[in-house]
């Protein structure tokens, strides 16, 4: 039998994307006033060359911008997060005025040094269920010293982009471990 240990706590990334850089700035002032400061921000980038997946529910022009929070949280949290957010989204799509109906999606997850992990509340056979309607999924995972797809891991996740600012997320980790 294995010993059991308490987990570490690990770093708060969330992925934002929206049509514009209102839905953008609002869902940041969001999260930081829930999470604290933002320590690792990305560049907003277009997010519409990946994939039109989204572009009949929120458009065909979407720019995204990766943050890492500054505060560790536990990974048992995550459901909690993706629960708010799921909320925000909802709120800033009552509130907007935009054409779009999904003006703002805001996707949870966390980094450690081993893998990103990303909340969902779809199911799937690679996910796991958390609780209260939250499932999570490996979506990358660092080994030999770079960030690894999976068979299910999105196109953007793949990108040199993410793999550069998620790089950044773990040496920030490292100092704070």
């Amino acid at each position: 039998m294995g010993d059991i240990k308490q987990t570490s706590p690990v770093l708060l990334f969330i992925a934002a994307f929206a049509p514009t850089a209102v839905a953008l700035d609002w869902s940041r002032r969001r999260a930081t006033a829930a999470f604290g400061p933002i320590e690792l921000e990305s560049e907003a980038f277009r997010f519409d060359k990946f994939t039109d997946y989204y572009a009949a529910t929120m458009g065909g022009v979407l720019f995204k911008q990766l943050w890492g929070f500054r505060q560790p949280i536990d990974p048992a949290t995550l459901p909690d997060i993706k629960r708010l957010t799921n909320d925000w989204e909802a709120e800033y799509a009552a509130n907007d005025s935009e054409p779009a109906a999904r003006p703002l999606n805001l996707d949870p997850g966390y980094v450690t040094l081993a893998k990103l992990i990303l909340a969902s509340t779809k199911d799937h056979a690679h996910r796991i269920y958390l609780r209260d309607g939250i499932f999570a999924e490996t979506t990358l995972m660092f080994t030999k010293k770079q960030w690894t797809a999976l068979p299910w891991t999105y196109p953007d996740y793949q990108s040199s982009e993410y793999h550069e600012f998620l790089c950044r997320c773990r040496e920030f980790l490292k100092t704070i471990g």
